[in-house]
């Protein structure tokens, strides 16, 4: 991967996408996670997203399911991390016009 690339939309998605998998396992506090979504959207290279994920463990490629009490929490803090990415990107949105 060549860090200086620029990042595409996409690019920037599926890092938002893996920083919840880390805040729904609870490596991320949901602070933490709004400070990186922060950080995701204003990334201009991809070195700028590895460096986002740098201190995380690389995303499993196949899990197995989750034990249904574990599966509510996880559905819970991916709700809840959804909710505050909407949050942090309408600030931003309103602030940047």
């Amino acid at each position: 991967m060549d860090v200086e690339l620029r990042a595409s939309d996409d690019d920037r998605q599926r890092v938002v996408a893996e920083l919840q998998g880390h805040t729904a396992a609870g490596r991320l506090t949901l602070d933490e996670f709004s400070d990186r979504v922060g950080a995701v959207w204003n990334a201009r290279t991809l070195g700028d997203l590895a460096a986002l994920t740098r201190d995380l463990p690389a995303p499993a490629a196949a899990a197995g399911p989750p034990s249904t009490t574990h599966g509510r929490r996880e559905l819970l803090v991916v709700f809840a991390a959804a909710a505050l990415t909407l949050l942090v990107l309408g600030v931003f949105m309103a602030v940047s016009r």
